[in-house]
């Protein structure tokens, strides 16, 4: 959701602890099109020129890659401003042979690239369909999951190119050890539930979107040893609220900004 004058919420950052920060910067940067605004020698921070929302990456070469899957991030879903923007992308990675693309969804709501960056931290790029075109049942969501036409996609390309300036942070999904804590936690955060029925995962967001966190029992549990690569923590802008450090239920860094 491209944030309006109206908004209560926004996700406008996130921090990845990283094993080889050249192998990531190839990616995000370099193949993806986000731009170095800041470079020291404990972190690095990425933007792309529309500033919609930060990316950090925080090398440590001597952590060992987070092993899938684990709480923690399932992934995080860059919101391209529209189809054309998502083919152009799209054209880039298959250009490139990016090895690590896992496959593609149309969920109702939005149409969805997913794969992973180099370390394995899980990356969606997705385009919303207008809010009038949304699945629901009676008065609730109803996302669905069915095949997305890639070569139609494809077809739509004029041209390849890196993110759109105007991406912005759409959501986050979360692998959780219990979804009533989480859903307690994010809710406490201005946040509804908007769709429950989905197998083992709920969905929650503001300003009546589809999602703005995802939340899901897949992992079953499991965790990952201590300073694995992976999620270190998260920015919401919120309209109203003091600025606040949490920790979310995983145990990540939520810093709460005024929107």
């Amino acid at each position: 959701m491209l944030q309006s004058a109206n908004s209560t919420l926004a996700l406008t950052g996130l921090t990845l602890r990283v094993q080889n920060i050249g192998r990531q910067l190839a990616f995000y940067r370099d193949l993806l099109g986000l731009e170095v605004i800041r470079s020291q020698q404990q972190e690095t921070e990425l933007a792309l020129p529309g500033r919609r929302f930060t990316l950090t990456l925080q090398p440590e070469p001597s952590a060992p890659l987070r092993p899938q899957p684990t709480l923690g991030l399932y992934h995080f879903a860059l919101l391209l401003p529209s189809r054309a923007a998502l083919a152009k992308v799209f054209r880039r990675l298959v250009e490139a042979r990016y090895p690590h693309f896992q496959g593609a969804s149309d969920h109702g709501v939005s149409e969805a690239l997913y794969l992973a960056d180099p370390e394995g931290n899980g990356l969606e790029l997705y385009r919303d369909r207008p809010r009038t075109d949304w699945p629901f049942i009676g008065d609730r969501l109803a996302m669905v999951t069915k095949p997305l036409d890639l070569e139609a996609l494809l077809a739509e390309a004029e041209g390849s190119e890196g993110l759109d300036p105007q991406t912005s942070l759409g959501h986050l999904h979360l692998h959780v050890r219990d979804l009533d804590e989480a859903q307690a936690f994010f809710e406490g955060l201005g946040m509804e539930l908007m769709q429950g029925d989905y197998p083992g995962a709920r969905f929650l967001a503001a300003d009546g979107y589809h999602h703005h966190i995802g939340i899901n029992l897949w992992a079953r549990g499991r965790t990952a040893p201590p300073h694995t690569t992976g999620l270190l923590g998260y920015q919401l802008a919120l309209r109203g609220r003091p600025a606040q450090r949490l920790s979310d239920p995983n145990g990540a860094s939520v810093e709460v900004v005024p929107l």
